[in-house]
């Protein structure tokens, strides 16, 4: 993990904002999820302060529970906590923002207009869909996939070259997500991307 860490904070200096940013987002985020990473607490109580969690239920049972006990400990270790894909429950625990999926990132500005102080990151599989994410105002784009992953909803790696093509295209920042381990990272310094992503890779010791 110190080393993602490290890689994440690495881009995050190498790149100048394309325009004023209502609020800087943050350089590393650990996705949730419960077959992947059954224990989430123990990889936040491991990630530096200013780091993003972003909450995944996937229709878990006791899924409110999880989350405000996770929310919580965000808290106390220094975390940004995003709700993924449930505004009503981010604003229900009083979370920092939202992760949208791509289908739902049309839903940006108008949480922006109830949620002015929220932190809203969306998903993104394309560059129309990295354009559609600025043009609505979003704070960040996770953009996948960049290395073959291990999650059985990915598809075909875009490798560093075209992942680097994108982000410069972008007018957002742009965070790598999808095999992304400490090897594979290191692939990405210079490419202008904001951050790193990762659920298993922020998972290993």
């Amino acid at each position: 993990m110190e080393a993602l860490a490290t890689t994440a904070a690495r881009l995050g200096r190498a790149v100048r904002p394309r325009k004023p940013a209502r609020r800087r987002p943050p350089n590393l985020y650990f996705l949730t999820d419960p077959a992947r990473t059954p224990d989430p607490a123990r990889v936040m109580r491991r990630l530096p302060r200013g780091a993003a969690v972003i909450f995944r239920t996937f229709g878990q049972p006791k899924g409110l529970a999880r989350a405000a006990s996770l929310r919580a400990l965000a808290r106390s270790c220094g975390l940004v906590f995003l709700v993924g894909a449930d505004a009503r429950l981010a604003s229900r625990l009083q979370a920092d923002g939202v992760h949208l999926p791509e289908r739902l990132m049309r839903l940006g500005p108008a949480l922006r207009r109830r949620h002015p102080r929220w932190l809203i990151t969306t998903a993104a599989h394309s560059p129309r869909a990295l354009a559609l994410a600025a043009r609505l105002g979003l704070d960040a784009a996770l953009l996948s996939v960049v290395f073959p992953s291990q999650s059985p909803s990915a598809g075909r790696a875009m490798g560093a070259l075209r992942f680097a093509a994108q982000v410069r295209a972008a007018r957002l920042p742009v965070v790598a997500l999808g095999g992304i381990d400490a090897r594979t990272a290191r692939r990405l310094v210079g490419s202008g991307a904001h951050g790193l992503a990762a659920v298993g890779g922020l998972a290993r010791p």
